[in-house]
């Protein structure tokens, strides 16, 4: 199953987002591919870290979002 990955920084003061880095994988399952994203986001060549993700599907159904785990 193919699903699209996005890596953004979030801003404290409004909660705007900005996106970083924008992959899209082949994964089994949704857990699969949130444990990709976790891997990307400390490896991927992006302008910022990331501090969250969000994961959809091809047609942009939100499947997953949430913080990236910093430790």
């Amino acid at each position: 199953m193919k699903f699209v990955i996005e890596f953004y920084r979030t801003r404290e003061t409004d909660d705007a987002h900005a996106v970083v880095g924008r992959e899209t994988i082949e994964a089994g399952d949704l857990a699969e591919a949130i444990e990709v994203a976790r891997l990307l986001s400390q490896t991927l060549d992006m302008p910022q870290r990331p501090d969250a993700i969000a994961i959809t599907d091809l047609s942009g159904n939100a499947l997953f979002s949430g913080i990236v785990d910093v430790s």
